[in-house]
């Protein structure tokens, strides 16, 4: 096993890698950015670094700074968390030429199977259904137009280096073609440092599957379940849970051979994840492979009882797999929210700023991963998630309501953020029952009806101005007030949040 390694992470994601660390003694190294320098992960590490300034550009995706801590650091692997640099086979072949152990596949795995576009030819190779698509990434507008018009709309364009939502776009109509690329590409460059982008078809009201994989270097490859990832929003993740509630043993067997059968023709080793849309007739088409740790492994570890990170660090350590696909049960039911600094209130503005209160709920069977603490300072530079809640049950009866106890109990003060959203999922009668699919939110949530009002599309740069402009008001506002002016003064607050919990205040929250 190793003695030492650099996490080239933060937040959540890098504290809950350091606590598998511990539990193996393995020292620890973090990076950070300027703006982290007194951020949980660096608290708990046993080394850290300044990797340079907030823009993740110039710290967590600057490769050669990253690899200058590491050979000073003197560590023997790099744990690249998610996103970021976590599926840059650039940054993984780099790893390997300095005698580094990239913890995860290997490059020659991440760039068959972490480009989305090359991943396609892959399943299609192997017979794996896949969503009819563009085999190579778009070069131009006037490619994916043809695209479009061969295949019909609606299309969706995705990012070839990454996922969770970053650079996708949903493009119903020929007008919207080209200002729809133009976001995808900058907010793909952003997050992932590539703008590249591929179209597929896109599927009407179908459920998101997911199956984790996990093999060694010596040829073993096991699934490890499903996940259900239906519940989104702009593309982006908010609940998951396992078991899903359509998936029965035998499509989950039919997928979990599918997903290792595509896994094994990549040459893959360590943990990733291969996503599906599963339709009403229980069809299931192969959508990209994620060559990294899921933000939602901990709905598999509470089913499954694996830890997958320190299966993560044993695999890339040499070590074989300990057990066999038979030994794989799933017990009981599992679900996570993610909780994001966002005003549901207000089109789930970013709602930076320092968090006052913070009491997570606490019992049998709860989990909080978090790299947030109180009197922590929530940055416009990074992702807006602050934690993320996990539970597990007998049955999804139990879980959802063990969730909606522990949502109750969950306190955040001095933000907004997207607790008393999640509790009113918990309660919609459509997701007690099971019925839902990847619009569920916009149905449920987003017309107008139960609070929450229609968002308009934005792209990545306005997004980033809408931050910064909001951060800079709550700034300045702070700066402003006396010391003497009394904590209710509406003087003091961010006007955004002001407003926000006139509204919530109004609705009973």
């Amino acid at each position: 096993m190793f003695k030492k390694i650099l996490i080239a992470n933060r937040g959540e994601i890098a504290l809950r890698i350091i606590r598998a660390c511990r539990d193996l003694e393995i020292t620890t190294v973090a990076i950070y950015s300027e703006a982290d320098r007194g951020a949980l992960h660096v608290r708990y590490a046993d080394e850290a670094y300044c990797v340079g300034p907030p823009p993740a550009i110039q710290s967590y995706l600057n490769i050669e700074k990253i690899l200058e801590i590491a050979r000073a650091a003197k560590v023997e692997a790099i744990h690249p968390g998610y996103g970021f640099l976590s599926e840059n086979a650039t940054f993984a072949r780099r790893c390997e030429e300095e005698g580094v152990v990239f913890i995860g596949p290997s490059s020659q795995a991440i760039q068959a199977m972490g480009n989305k576009t090359a991943a396609r030819k892959i399943a299609i190779q192997e017979g794996v259904p896949v969503v009819p698509g563009t085999e190579d990434v778009i070069e131009d507008d006037r490619m994916a137009m043809r695209f479009a018009e061969e295949i019909g709309f609606p299309v969706v364009i995705k990012a070839a280096a990454g996922g969770g939502g970053k650079g996708m776009r949903i493009v119903r109509n020929s007008r919207d073609m080209e200002s729809a690329l133009r976001s995808a590409r900058s907010e793909a460059r952003s997050a992932f440092g590539d703008p590249s982008v591929y179209l597929e078809k896109y599927i009407e009201e179908p459920r998101h599957i997911e199956i984790q994989v996990l093999g060694d270097k010596y040829g073993k490859m096991l699934y490890l379940g499903e996940r259900e990832c239906s519940i989104q929003r702009r593309h982006q993740k908010l609940i998951e849970e396992s078991p899903s509630v359509i998936v029965d043993p035998d499509l989950r067997q039919r997928m979990g051979k599918t997903a290792v059968r595509a896994a094994l023709a990549a040459g893959y080793y360590n943990a990733g994840t291969l996503e599906f849309l599963v339709d009403k007739n229980k069809n299931f088409y192969f959508l990209e492979m994620n060559t990294r740790l899921q933000v939602e492994h901990p709905v598999t570890e509470m089913v499954t009882g694996i830890d997958l990170v320190k299966e993560q660090l044993r695999i890339a350590a040499g070590e074989r797999l300990s057990y066999s696909q038979e030994e794989i049960q799933l017990h009981g039911a599992a679900m996570e929210c993610r909780i994001y600094a966002e005003d549901p209130e207000n089109h789930f503005m970013p709602s930076p700023g320092k968090i006052l209160v913070l009491q997570p709920p606490l019992g049998p069977w709860i989990r909080v991963d978090s790299g947030t603490f109180q009197g922590d300072e929530i940055s416009v530079y990074y992702d807006s998630m602050i934690a993320k809640l996990i539970v597990w049950g007998r049955d999804r009866r139990e879980v959802l309501q063990r969730m909606s106890r522990a949502l109750d109990e969950y306190k955040v003060l001095g933000i907004r953020t997207t607790i008393p959203f999640h509790k009113k999922v918990m309660k919609n009668p459509h997701f007690i029952a099971g019925n839902f699919h990847t619009h569920f939110i916009d149905s449920q949530f987003l017309d107008g009806s139960t609070g929450y009002p229609l968002e308009e599309e934005m792209d990545a740069d306005e997004l980033r101005d809408i931050a910064l402009i909001a951060a800079s008001l709550a700034y300045k506002n702070r700066k402003d007030s006396s010391p003497s002016t009394p904590s209710t003064n509406r003087n003091i607050l961010n006007p955004w949040k002001w407003m926000g919990r006139q509204q919530a205040l109004r609705r009973g929250f």
